[in-house]
């Protein structure tokens, strides 16, 4: 069962976000108090290029398996450390389509895109950048950082809630970096 590990948010742009109880969801704008909350892109490097974007990247999760990977190559990451909002398990977040729904609780999200592995990370604990970059059997540059997402429908997320998983209407598309 896939269920939510743990809810984070920060008010203010840091690269790590502190752990909650539980965090509100508001539809079309994301984690209420957090910094990257709003209709429009809240990344600092994006709103430089385009403020009015629409924010794609309302809901960052992460897997906590990913988290355990990294542990295991000998760097020290907890839930909330890379930024995410919400920390899962047992979901293979990104291999997900575009537009998969995740229902937690009465929220709904929709997942819009991989987050790419920042120069950021490597500020957090040097390497760990090449940790979340890997390839798949094809070759391909896999994004391990995790998943972007915007509120379809608010509600409240709680350490511990269940995730059902929707697919996505059509023909499913994979998720790319956004």
């Amino acid at each position: 069962m896939a269920h939510v590990v743990a809810v984070h948010r920060s008010s203010d742009h840091t690269f790590s976000k502190q752990a909650s109880d539980s965090i509100e969801l508001l539809a079309g704008l994301g984690v209420s108090g957090d910094a990257h909350m709003g209709a429009q892109v809240k990344h600092r490097s994006r709103v430089k290029m385009d403020p009015t974007q629409p924010n794609l990247r309302q809901v960052h999760f992460i897997a906590a398996e990913t988290l355990a990977e990294a542990n295991e190559a000998g760097f020290e990451v907890a839930p909330g450390d890379l930024g995410e909002n919400i920390t899962t398990s047992g979901l293979d977040l990104i291999n997900l389509p575009v537009g998969t729904t995740l229902r937690i609780g009465d929220a709904l999200i929709a997942l819009t895109g991989l987050r790419n592995p920042c120069v950021q990370i490597d500020a957090f604990a040097d390497g760990l950048q090449g940790q979340m970059l890997g390839r798949d059997e094809h070759g391909k540059l896999v994004r391990k950082t995790g998943a972007m997402s915007v509120v379809l429908r608010g509600g409240t997320v709680t350490t511990g809630d269940e995730i059902l998983v929707g697919a996505p209407a059509g023909e499913p598309m994979p998720m790319e970096k956004i």
